[in-house]
């Protein structure tokens, strides 16, 4: 994209720094979280705790990066995602295994891209530079970052000739699609309409996560999974003020004065 657009990557040193940082928490971290989660969990579950992001990204962009202000509608909001979270994990039930630990992980996940977006507001947004060009240096630090440590913590990479061409496939879509227009919409969205509306966008996560989960790779759902996705989704509602919202009615328009008319010649 950098290059059909014919845009170049950032000059500022500083920026880059800055994007060292959202690199760290806004892919490396959360992608290898995700990709350990998901490997005990279901993608029905993880697209669920992607939901979780406003819930997290709200609070800090009032309290550390105060980039937003916050009101008695968001706290309700914040309190009742933090009782579907709850929902979703089961409290009630006995926790443990390798299922808690995946939940877990995911949940870290989207904790990382809470703290990616406000600081990406802060520090980052404000700043000269396309949403191409910014996606692209964050990737690129993404890449660096990933390269020295995957190494250590994951091994040897796999030998491309063993990849199947469907993996390399959802590789390259996970990259292009997932990742990188991604990104780029999501620098537009957080400069125009701030963090916590840009986080609240994963609310649809949860929606397309489950049908494809369910009727493509047949996964199943327990109860109280579902409900509480929808009540994490009512706290994200009621956080962003989409409940609150009512039509204004338009006001009537002001009535035509009727001007008497010349008067009548007396006889």
């Amino acid at each position: 994209m950098l290059a059909v657009t014919r845009d170049r990557l950032p000059r500022d040193a500083r920026l880059w720094g800055h994007l060292a940082v959202v690199a760290a928490l806004g892919v490396s971290l959360p992608f290898t979280l995700f990709g350990y989660g998901e490997q005990r969990v279901s993608s029905v579950l993880a697209g669920i705790w992607n939901a979780a992001t406003p819930l997290v990204a709200l609070p800090l962009a009032v309290l550390v990066f105060r980039t937003e202000a916050l009101t008695p509608r968001r706290v309700a909001g914040i309190a009742t995602g933090f009782l579907g979270v709850l929902v979703v994990l089961g409290v009630w039930r006995d926790l443990g295994g390798s299922q808690l630990t995946g939940q877990l992980m995911c949940f870290g996940a989207a904790m990382c891209y809470a703290v990616a977006i406000p600081y990406q507001k802060k520090f980052i947004a404000g700043r000269a530079g396309s949403g191409v060009s910014i996606a692209a240096g964050q990737l690129l630090m993404a890449l660096a970052q990933l390269a020295v440590l995957a190494p250590l913590f994951a091994g040897a990479p796999p030998v491309p000739s063993a990849l199947s061409l469907q993996v390399v496939l959802c590789v390259l879509a996970l990259g292009a699609l997932g990742t990188g227009l991604a990104f780029v919409l999501n620098m537009r969205v957080i400069r125009v309409a701030g963090a916590s509306t840009s986080a609240s966008v994963t609310y649809l996560m949860p929606v397309v996560a489950t049908v494809v989960g369910v009727l493509i790779l047949g996964e199943h759902l327990i109860w109280n999974q579902p409900l509480g996705a929808l009540i994490v989704l009512t706290g994200v509602a009621i956080s962003q003020g989409l409940l609150s919202r009512r039509r204004v009615a338009r006001p009537p328009d002001d009535p035509v004065a009727v001007r008497p008319g010349p008067a009548a010649a007396a006889p």
